[in-house]
């Protein structure tokens, strides 16, 4: 299946005195595209924290960064499903600029955890299979 796509410019609030996309806002525009993949997958994080017993926090982040991103530039963020565990699940972001170049890429890892005691517990079918669909062939 393709990578989600989310598109979104940088905005002068994103960036540094530089004016430079400020290095933990990468994380914010790779976030940003995994709630919106959640929400079209429908687990969007209104039902998590209403409705669903469980949450899916992160337990690891990293990123790479390769080239400068400034205000006004489009970035592209490519998400797709790295792995899928039994309690957790690995996402890989690459942000793209207009041209198609890579400016840098993020990696994140999710585990699922029953809400009334903060332990983990097995991925639900929903998730599972809804993740599935943002796997690399």
């Amino acid at each position: 299946m393709p990578a989600y796509i989310y598109s979104r410019t940088v905005r002068l609030q994103d960036t540094d005195a530089a004016g430079i996309l400020f290095f933990a806002n990468w994380f914010i525009f790779a976030h940003e595209a995994y709630e919106k993949m959640m929400e079209d997958i429908g687990i969007g994080f209104a039902r998590l924290f209403e409705t669903e017993s469980y949450i899916v926090p992160i337990v690891h982040a990293e990123a790479d960064y390769n080239k400068p991103v400034r205000v006004g530039d489009e970035i592209e963020v490519e998400l797709t499903v790295a792995d899928i565990g039994t309690t957790s699940f690995t996402v890989k972001y690459i942000l793209r600029t207009t041209d198609r170049q890579t400016a840098g890429t993020c990696r994140t890892v999710h585990v699922t955890m029953d809400k009334r005691n903060n332990k983990k517990i097995p991925l639900t079918d929903e998730l599972r299979q809804g993740l599935s669909g943002y796997l690399p062939d």
